[in-house]
């Protein structure tokens, strides 16, 4: 049987105890370090682009706390909190924390909380590899940066982003007004799920299930007309005839 391996970040706003863990981390041979933050804003931005199975997290942290952030995790990121305040461990066992590791904690406390990542990794990987097909799991949302906020934006309620030079307009069901967020559509466009999103114009993104009308060279999507372009239309007709009941 394949080892298995575990990817891990550090995430805690005191130099000493990042330094701590990470020497902790690379005595451990099943665990990698991918990322060192000193804040969950900043892992919050390494995580709209990256996976990581396991985070070593601090609970008191300026801006927000490792409790608060741990709530906006994707489901297959574990958390094991590393914190000098014991009067957070429920709280760090309600929101399902592998396990929770009083500051200062020695090698031995470290590998045994490690352990039980380990344990529950094991497991899962192999309850999906005993399965004839793996699905892959979607993402569920995007981390994007607006008025000096990062905003959590579920990508089920999209209906299409629209771009504006280095700018993006983010149109979301239920909400008459977008958001508007520095970033290219190139590099949104290779972030988003293929099976979810489509883009049909140099300035559109498409939430494909919000696609009402098809009418010529146009879609209407909550009553706004988009153009699809000739360079993108072979791709957008597809789909179309594949998901016909007439094909």
């Amino acid at each position: 049987m394949e080892a298995v391996q575990i990817t891990c970040m550090i995430v805690d706003d005191e130099p000493m105890a990042v330094n701590l863990v990470e020497s902790y981390v690379e005595k451990t041979p099943y665990l990698k370090l991918k990322k060192k933050c000193n804040s969950a804003i900043e892992a919050m931005q390494f995580l709209n682009t990256e996976q990581v199975d396991l985070l070593f997290l601090d609970i008191q942290m300026p801006d927000l706390t490792g409790i608060e952030f741990s709530k906006m995790l994707p489901k297959n990121s574990k958390v094991i909190f590393t914190t000098a305040f014991d009067q957070y461990a429920l709280e760090g066992f309600k929101v399902e924390a592998l396990d929770y590791l009083l500051k200062p904690f020695d090698y031995a406390e470290f590998l045994t909380a490690s352990n039980k990542a380990l344990e529950w990794f094991s497991l899962v990987r192999g309850n999906k590899t005993a399965q004839s097909q793996e699905i892959p799991q979607e993402k569920e949302f995007l981390f994007v940066k607006s008025e000096y906020k990062q905003l959590r934006i579920k990508l089920a309620d999209v209906l299409y982003f629209e771009g504006l030079k280095d700018y993006i307009k983010i149109w979301l069901k239920d909400n008459p007004k977008p958001i508007l967020t520095l970033m290219s559509l190139k590099s949104l466009e290779e972030d988003l799920p293929s099976s979810q999103f489509m883009r049909v114009h140099r300035s559109f993104i498409v939430a494909l299930k919000y696609v009402e009308v098809v009418e010529r060279s146009q879609i209407i999507i909550n009553k706004q007309r988009i153009t699809v372009s000739e360079q993108y239309k072979p791709q957008f007709l597809e789909y179309i005839n594949d998901n016909s009941l007439n094909s």
